[in-house]
């Protein structure tokens, strides 16, 4: 399985290193399933830690190797709703073949949460709900 993290989650894993988003890069880097992000997203999740958390700033590059950079591709539609700013978002999960992407920005990925016909059969959840998920087994 390939989840796409988006920057805030790549945040989150490396504010709060005991939190679900951490956990969830610790299983992928113990090989449970494949990591990916884009430039786009990790110079996003940069530019807030130096903001919002400086000294987090170390363990993101830390994190780097074990995530594959996809690329924007944009020849993919993005869906209608989505604002332009996280399109580049969008296309890089869809382009590098993601299962999941992951995101907590529910405000405007929340209209395609878990509803993969919306998105081009890409399933975009929270990190909690996918969580979930694979706890029940799907």
């Amino acid at each position: 399985m390939r989840l796409f993290l988006d920057a805030n989650v790549l945040f989150t894993a490396v504010h709060n290193p005991r939190g679900k988003a951490a956990f969830v890069v610790e299983l992928g880097q113990a090989g449970l399933w494949q990591l990916a992000t884009s430039a786009y997203a990790l110079e996003e999740a940069r530019r807030n830690l130096a903001l919002k958390f400086p000294a987090g700033a170390a363990r993101l590059e830390d994190m780097r190797p074990s995530l594959r950079l996809a690329s924007d591709a944009a020849d993919i539609d993005c869906p209608a709703g989505l604002p332009a700013k996280d399109c580049p978002i969008f296309r890089a999960a869809r382009a590098c073949r993601a299962d999941v992407l992951l995101t907590g920005d529910i405000r405007d990925f929340g209209f395609l949460m878990n509803a993969r016909d919306k998105a081009g059969g890409l399933l975009i959840q929270t990190v909690a709900d996918f969580l979930k998920t694979v706890q029940a087994g799907g």
